[in-house]
Formats: structure tokens, C-alpha cells, sequence
């Protein structure tokens, strides 16, 4: 049956920045599918693992600044995710951050910090994940891309420049492991109210300027996005990969 090859039974996923927003929306929706979950999060992620465990599967938490992680802490996660839940088939790169300054006045420190959270972080996650994954011969990379991955934006240099990396890096790994069975997505949300969000939504001309152009007519939720994460993570996607999915209420279309 097609719905069978949605089913995450008996498989393992690790998600960053899942103690809110996005990232817990896909925990969630990838236990709630099947999966068990280990969730790393520099912050407080129980109200996550609560809603993992009412589900039924096993979860475990991993505390983690990632933006500042070495390499070796950042494969030391992958494999406290395996010494604890026993494997390791999904990976979800959902941690990030944005500063926002016009890029005359864009500090150094705040582009550091940006590319090495959205971007440093989700390279050396995946390649740590990559090599469990090629050796058992499957596994679904989902990294998170955005609309800057396509546009310049405004007064977010670093974002921009990390998330076109993020899309061009998703393309470069479906490249090199696609033959060892291991995928590499990312999807593309749109413009989501979520705390990162926040400073436009309450600047009330640039909102309405937004909404007059989703055709949606609405921001995107975190459940707006979880039947991507439970489809690109599952057996129905093994044909897919490379691919940067954009979820966005039409907004690149108009």
C-alpha cells in the first residue's frame, strides 16, 4: 500500500534546533510517523521530547550550542544519537539564525556567527551523518534552505549568503551519495511566524506588503511544512533527491 512507504517505524532521527518553532514541528511530525527521535538543541527542548514521548517513541535529548561546536563535538552528536537510540536513518538540519543589518554595517562577528550556525553546523552534521549512512547503505539528509536561497532579501547579507550555500551544499552531497542510497533535500519555507519572523511581522507596512503577495493570503506554521519533512524522510522519496522543496504558500510563483 502506498500510505506503507510513509511509515518511519523503526527508524531513527535527529533534529537541531527543535525545542521550538520549525524544528519542532518536524520532531514531531517524524515521531508521530514513526520515527524515534534524538532532538539537539542548545536550548530547553522538554516541552519537544513531552510531545515526543505522548506519542509513543523513545526520544533523547542532546544539549548543544551548535553555532559554536567544533567539528569533533558536532560528530560526537551524531554518535551519542547512536550509542543511545541505536542508529541513525534522518537527519534535519533545522538549527539557524539571522541578523539583521544593512550590509554596509553587517559586522564581521554577526557574518561569522550566521555562516557558522546555517551553514559550518550543517556541513559537518552531514558529513559525520553521511558516513553511518553510506556504510548501512540508506539515509535521508533534510536540510533547510529558505527563500533567500533564490532571492537577495534585505538587510541580511549573511542569512542570504549562507542559505544559497546551504541550497548549493544540499546539491553537492545528493551528487556524491545518491548511489549509496542516502538522499539529500532541503526544503524551502516561506515567509513563517515564527520567532525569527517576529521584527517584520511587527513592523505593520512591511507585513502587509508580505501578505499582499503570498497568494496564500497568510504566513506559513511549523504544521504547514510537516507533511514535507515526513515525505522527504520516508521510502516514498527514494527517487528524490537534490532537490530544494519550496513550501511557501505560492510566494515564488507570483
Amino acid at each position: 500500500m502506498i500510505l506503507d512507504s510513509f511509515r518511519l517505524d523503526g527508524r531513527v532521527a535527529l533534529v537541531t534546533g527543535s525545542s521550538r518553532g520549525l524544528g519542532q514541528g518536524a520532531a514531531v511530525a517524524l515521531a508521530e510517523a514513526g520515527a524515534d527521535i534524538a532532538l539537539v538543541d542548545r536550548g530547553d527542548g522538554s516541552e519537544t521530547a513531552d510531545r515526543i514521548a505522548a506519542t509513543g517513541r523513545r526520544v533523547h535529548r542532546i544539549q548543544l550550542d551548535l553555532g559554536a561546536a567544533t567539528p569533533a563535538e558536532l560528530a560526537g552528536a551524531i554518535d551519542e544519537a547512536v550509542a543511545e537510540l541505536g542508529r541513525l536513518d534522518i537527519l534535519v538540519n533545522n538549527a539557524g539564525t539571522i541578523r539583521r543589518t544593512p550590509a554596509a554595517d553587517h559586522s564581521a562577528t554577526d557574518w561569522d556567527e550566521v555562516l557558522a550556525l546555517n551553514l559550518d553546523a550543517v556541513f559537518h552534521l552531514s558529513q559525520a551523518a553521511g558516513r553511518l549512512m553510506i556504510a548501512q547503505g540508506h539515509g535521508r539528509i533534510i536540510n533547510i534552505a529558505s527563500m533567500l536561497s533564490f532571492q537577495g532579501g534585505l538587510f541580511v547579507p549573511g542569512y542570504a549568503a549562507s542559505k544559497h550555500a546551504v541550497a548549493g551544499l544540499t546539491k553537492a552531497l545528493a551528487n556524491e551519495w545518491a548511489a549509496s542510497g542516502v538522499t539529500v533535500n532541503a526544503i524551502a519555507p516561506g515567509y513563517m511566524a515564527t520567532d525569527n519572523t517576529a521584527p517584520i511581522r511587527a513592523d505593520v507596512e512591511r507585513e502587509a506588503t508580505i501578505l499582499a503577495r503570498i497568494p496564500a493570503g497568510r504566513w506559513g506554521t511549523p504544521e504547514d511544512l510537516q507533511g514535507a519533512f515526513v515525505f522527504l524522510a520516508s521510502d516514498a522519496a527514494a527517487y528524490v533527491t537534490g532537490a530544494i522543496v519550496p513550501v511557501d504558500g505560492g510566494w515564488l510563483v507570483r
